[in-house]
C-alpha cells in the first residue's frame, strides 16, 4: 500500500512493537514456577552413623 501517509506507517510501527513488548512482558512475568519436592528430598541426604 504505497499511497498510505508515512505519518500511518510510523504509527502502526509504533502500535505494533509497543504491543510486542507488552506481550513479550505479560508472558515473562506470568510464567509460574512450582519447584519439584521430590528432587529436593533427593538431594538432601541423611547420614546415619552407626558407632
Amino acid at each position: 500500500m504505497p499511497q498510505m501517509a508515512p505519518l500511518q506507517w510510523i504509527s502502526l510501527f509504533l502500535y505494533f512493537s509497543i504491543l510486542f513488548i507488552l506481550t513479550s512482558i505479560l508472558s515473562y512475568y506470568m510464567f509460574c514456577y512450582l519447584p519439584n519436592y521430590k528432587l529436593m528430598k533427593k538431594s538432601t541426604k541423611t547420614i546415619n552413623w552407626k558407632w
